[in-house]
C-alpha cells in the first residue's frame, strides 16, 4: 500500500488536475461550471470510479453533498443547473434527493442527504477501493476495469475478484476495520 505522503485528498477536487485525462477533463468541466464554489455550503466530494481511475466510457461524475434544508438546496440547483441538458431532480425518499445533467457529454449527479459528505456510503465505498486498489496493484485494476466494461457494477467487479458473498455494497464496508492507516 502506498505511503501516507502519497495518500490522495479527495476532499480537494484539485488533485484530478494531475490525474488521467479523463480527471483532467472532469476538472476542467466542474471548474468551468463552478461546480464546488456552488455547492461549497453541502461538503461537496467528488466519488466513484473517476477519482480512482477505473471508469470506463460512460461513467458519470458523482458528487455526494450534505443537505439540512432540502428546499434551499433544491433552489440552489434550479438556479444554477437547469440551463444543462437532460437537468432533472428527484427525491428517493424524503431526505434524499439526487440531481442529473450533462455537461459536455459527461453525466453529472449530485446526489445529497443529510449524512456528512465523507460519512456516506458512496465517500466510504471509494476509499475502500482506492485503498484495495493501492494494496492490490494495477492487474487489480485492470481486472475492475474489464468487469465493468462487460457491465458488472463497481462494486459488484470488486466483490467478485474479492470472492465476497451477499450485498457487495454491505461486504464492501466490512473492509473499512481493515484497512484503517
Amino acid at each position: 500500500m502506498k505511503n501516507k505522503a502519497n495518500i490522495v485528498n479527495f476532499k480537494d477536487m484539485s488533485y484530478l488536475r494531475n490525474g488521467s485525462n479523463k480527471q483532467k477533463e472532469c476538472y476542467k468541466i466542474l471548474t468551468k461550471i463552478n461546480m464546488f464554489n456552488i455547492l461549497k455550503d453541502y461538503m461537496p466530494i467528488l466519488v466513484g470510479t473517476i477519482p480512482l481511475n477505473i471508469d470506463i466510457e460512460n461513467s458519470d461524475l458523482d458528487i455526494v453533498c450534505q443537505v439540512d434544508d432540502f428546499e434551499i438546496f433544491e433552489n440552489i440547483l434550479f438556479d444554477n443547473f437547469t440551463k444543462y441538458e437532460d437537468f432533472r431532480i428527484k427525491y428517493k425518499e424524503k431526505n434524499i434527493i439526487v440531481c442529473n445533467f450533462i455537461v459536455e457529454k459527461i453525466e453529472i449527479e449530485i446526489y445529497a442527504s443529510n449524512v456528512e459528505s465523507h460519512k456516506t456510503n458512496g465517500y466510504r465505498h471509494m476509499i475502500i477501493e482506492y485503498k484495495l486498489l493501492n494494496l492490490y496493484g494495477e492487474k487489480f485494476r485492470e481486472s475492475i476495469i474489464k468487469l465493468k466494461k462487460e457491465g458488472i457494477k463497481t462494486e459488484s467487479a470488486f466483490a467478485k475478484i474479492l470472492n465476497l458473498n451477499g450485498n457487495p455494497y454491505e461486504e464492501l464496508l466490512k473492509y473499512e476495520r481493515y484497512l484503517l492507516d
